[in-house]
């Protein structure tokens, strides 16, 4: 007969334990909720879309790709996308880890886009507008000659057909290395477009976004009649850290903020993202009542 007083053993025992103390897991699906990169707060990830991607405890604004300023300031069904047949080449047969036409391959696939910039024509808030954008997540919204002929086009478009122009600068990358000489002549292609265009009267409102970098920052993106920032945003040349190694001095903690460049006077308004759409048809308003446009 078997002894029914025996005990369990060791091993039967910790399992037994691990099973009585341990709370089951549960599958959450990924990407349900987000951190906040400023304050830590943990906030439902749709909750946080419907929000504008603006952080409801501390207001830090999310880098957000093309597709959702589109949503958010272009009237629902009214845009029109100019020139997304063009396509980035290789005209430096640029060698790497990965060749130039291969890194283009994977941002697209990674992001959807054709390249770092989408323009075109919508309503905003009722007011036909020319609008681009430049999308971050895109080799880090670099200018190539692409994004720059892009830009270019837009703002002929926006001169001949007599309409205000809003572009919307996300780009941390500057003029893109791997087209060399040829991105840094967008930087004065878009200038020269530019200077063309303010003979029309018309308004042309750039809004930066985080981050504004390098070339861009240092041609059509500082170009603006009304210079919009978002809060907080990184907007400059160099970045900080390159700054303060050439400089050899500590730069101010707010140093290249939005905050800081509003204060310094190198920018016009520091508007949150809600309210972003109503401030740049209230601009447009006002500018084309002045000019009689």
């Amino acid at each position: 007969m078997p002894n029914t007083n025996s005990k369990l053993s060791q091993g039967a025992v910790t399992a037994l334990a691990e099973n009585l103390t341990s709370p089951k897991k549960k599958n959450v699906p990924e990407g349900l909720w987000t951190k906040c990169l400023s304050c830590n707060h943990v906030v439902y990830t749709k909750a946080l879309k419907e929000n504008l991607s603006v952080c409801p405890k501390c207001s830090y604004h999310f880098v957000i790709g093309a597709k959702e300023r589109l949503e958010q300031l272009i009237d629902l069904g009214t845009f029109r996308e100019m020139e997304q047949n063009l396509t980035t080449r290789d005209p430096l047969n640029f060698k790497g880890a990965k060749s130039y036409l291969e890194k283009i391959k994977q941002e697209q696939k990674k992001t959807g886009l054709e390249e770092a910039a989408v323009v075109g024509e919508g309503l905003c808030g009722g007011i036909k507008v020319a609008f681009g954008v430049t999308d971050s997540r895109f080799i880090m919204g670099s200018m190539g000659s692409v994004v720059g002929e892009k830009i270019t086009r837009l703002i002929e478009h926006a001169k001949a057909e007599k309409l205000p122009l809003v572009i919307i600068s996300g780009s941390g990358g500057g003029a893109r290395m791997y087209e060399g000489a040829l991105s840094l002549m967008q930087m004065a292609k878009t200038s020269a477009a530019l200077a063309q265009y303010s003979k029309t009267k018309l308004p042309f409102i750039s809004v930066l976004t985080h981050p504004t970098m390098g070339g861009v920052m240092a041609s059509f993106a500082s170009l603006g009649d009304f210079i919009i920032a978002e809060p907080k945003a990184l907007i400059g040349f160099a970045g900080p850290r390159v700054i303060e190694q050439t400089i050899r001095q500590k730069l101010p903690p707010d140093f290249q903020t939005s905050e800081f460049l509003l204060e310094h006077g190198l920018i016009d308004l520091v508007v949150t993202r809600k309210e972003l759409k109503q401030t740049i048809t209230r601009l447009i308003s006002y500018a084309t009542k002045r000019t009689g446009n």
